[in-house]
Order: structure tokens, then C-alpha cells, then sequence
């Protein structure tokens, strides 16, 4: 299983540095997404409750273009078929599309958090970012377990383009809420406060069920 996993990251990590499709994709969406939220809400800066929404929100939109390309190239280039024929164990591909969907997550919020901050956030970033690193690395588990699992689904289909964004929203809404809430008391604009324990325990356990719930029916979503 490692060194099945090794070898198809590194393929996906080959792919990407060569054709480009996802992180900057993604880092240029949510760049100019809080350019828009700078204009379009008529104020200098936010801060709690409303930082963190604005934040996550871009967020998992932006994920939403690295979900949407996660197995295009399988599914147009026999990639799926030539996995079938290999004597791997099946969950190593999900494995490894979710580590590459992961580090592609991490990789794009390397760009996104500081241009929020620069652009939105009335405090400063250096304070908070050590809970908010927490947050982030909970919720992009998430985002990535779920969004491997229905991009998996939706690629086979004819309007994968639609599909997948339609199924991909509402089920990382448990995320969003729970970041949001835990990132809020981080991005006070006076005395920011630690992230709430519950809802760092909430994050934790959506992404032990979900991460689960791939791991069970991906091998079925891949035979049909």
C-alpha cells in the first residue's frame, strides 16, 4: 500500500507541476475573490465572525476547481482502467488523491490566507495563525476526503462540470460552520481568544466519518 501510494503521488504531483491546473487555478480565484469582498463590502477591514465567514467561504470555493480536476486525467486518458488492471489494493488510490488534494489545499492557502489578511483582516495574522493552522489543517482533511469521494463520483458522468460542484457544496457545510466558529474568536479585532475545543473536536470527527465513508464505498464507485 505504501509504495502504491508513493508512486501514484508522484505521479499526480508530476502532472500538476507540469500542466498547472490546480493551485494557481485555485490561489487566483481566491485572490480575486477578496479583491471583490475589499470593494463590494464597503469597508476598510473585517474582523470575527465576519472574517472567518468571508474566509471560509472563499475557501471552499476555491477548492472547489482543485475537487472538480481531481480525476480528469484518469478518466480521459485510461488512467482508471489501467489502475483496475494493476494488482494494487483499490483504496490506495483514494489515498493518494486525497494527500494530493491535501497538499494542492495547503499549497493554494499558502497564497490565499496572507492576501486576506492583506487585503480584509483588521488584526494581525502573526497572533492568531498558530490556532488558525489547526483549523486549517482540520478543515482541509475534511474538504479533501469528502471532495476525492465525489469527484470520483462525478467524473464518469456527462456534466461532471455541474455535477460535481452541486454535490460538492452542501457536504462540506458541517466544515465551513465548524471553521468558522473555531477561526471567529482567532480573528478578533480585540483580544483574540483560542478556537473553541468543541468545535476542533466537531472538525475532527467529520473528517474520521467521512474519511471512513470514502474508504468504504470508493473500491464500488471505481468497479462501475
Amino acid at each position: 500500500m505504501r509504495r502504491t501510494v508513493g508512486a501514484l503521488l508522484r505521479k499526480e504531483f508530476l502532472v500538476e507541476l507540469r500542466t498547472l491546473e490546480s493551485v494557481p487555478g485555485m490561489s487566483l480565484f481566491a485572490v480575486s475573490t477578496f479583491v471583490v469582498f475589499h470593494f463590494a463590502l464597503n469597508q476598510t477591514s473585517v474582523s470575527g465572525d465576519e472574517a472567518a465567514g468571508v474566509l471560509w467561504v472563499t475557501l471552499l470555493f476555491a477548492a472547489m476547481l482543485g475537487v472538480n480536476r481531481l480525476f480528469v486525467a484518469d478518466a480521459e486518458q485510461g488512467g482508471f482502467d489501467a489502475f483496475l488492471l494493476a494488482p494494487v489494493d483499490r483504496g490506495a488510490l483514494l489515498v493518494a488523491k486525497a494527500l494530493a488534494l491535501l497538499a494542492y489545499l495547503a499549497a493554494f492557502e499558502l497564497v490565499a490566507v496572507p492576501a486576506f489578511a492583506l487585503l480584509l483582516l483588521e488584526p494581525s495574522l502573526g497572533q492568531a495563525m498558530p490556532g488558525l493552522l489547526a483549523v486549517l489543517a482540520l478543515a482541509d482533511v475534511g474538504v479533501a476526503a469528502i471532495g476525492t469521494l465525489v469527484a470520483a463520483l462525478a467524473v464518469r458522468t456527462r456534466a461532471r462540470d455541474l455535477l460535481g460542484p452541486l454535490l460538492s457544496l452542501p457536504l462540506p457545510v458541517p466544515v465551513v460552520i465548524g471553521a468558522a466558529r473555531a477561526s471567529a474568536p482567532l480573528l478578533a479585532a480585540s483580544s483574540p481568544g483560542a478556537p473553541p475545543t468543541r468545535w476542533l473536536l466537531g472538525l475532527a470527527l467529520y473528517d474520521l466519518v467521512f474519511g471512513l465513508i470514502a474508504y468504504a464505498v470508493f473500491d464500488f464507485l471505481l468497479e462501475d
